[in-house]
């Protein structure tokens, strides 16, 4: 079975993106389309991009760069939860992005952004310029959290309305397809 990676993109304290990752990651295990795997941007804990050679030549010399290599490969696809900082994505994911270059390569991408009145979609929007450059197919279906703490109840969890339900089961359905569509290019590379 494909394996998703739901990435946590806010590292600060105070960030929400776990409530909103674990409700996505439980929709997709409900799915059935994949292995679903969260991985907290805030605990891979990435310095400042620190490698003598540039991303494209895949020569890492650190650890940390090592693992995030072998994690980012790992993946089929991914979904990014991200919030919306300054109209863009968080620091912390561009700053994965930045890390390494050819695990990410020919692998679909959802995104569930939150923020306020927006969404979040101006960090989406960002982050899809991101990814194409990585050669990752974002997709046009997602998830986005107007007001997002609406949708956080007392206890800290993700009360979906019917819109967030019905949208996630299309990303994930699409997100299904693609990596299907895909995976022939994977291998080849």
């Amino acid at each position: 079975m494909p394996l998703l990676q739901v990435i946590i993109a806010s590292t600060r304290p105070g960030r929400q993106g776990p409530a909103i990752a674990e409700w996505i990651a439980q929709r997709a295990r409900d799915h059935g389309g994949f292995e679903v795997e969260v991985v907290d941007l805030k605990q891979v804990d990435l310095p400042n991009y620190d490698e003598a050679q540039h991303p494209a030549s895949g020569v890492y010399e650190h650890e940390h760069t090592k693992a995030w290599a072998a994690s980012v490969a790992r993946a089929d696809a991914y979904l990014f939860v991200i919030p919306e900082y300054n109209h863009f994505m968080p620091a912390a994911l561009v700053n994965a992005f930045t890390f390494v270059n050819r695990e990410w390569a020919y692998k679909p991408a959802g995104i569930v952004s939150y923020g306020g009145v927006s969404a979040g979609l101006r960090a989406a929007v960002t982050t899809k310029e991101a990814l194409v450059a990585l050669k990752v197919v974002p997709l046009v279906e997602a998830v986005s959290l107007p007001f997002f703490t609406q949708f956080i109840d007392d206890d800290g969890a993700v009360v979906p309305n019917e819109i967030m339900q019905q949208s996630s089961t299309v990303m994930l359905n699409e997100l299904v397809r693609w990596e299907a569509a895909l995976r022939s290019l994977r291998a080849d590379s």
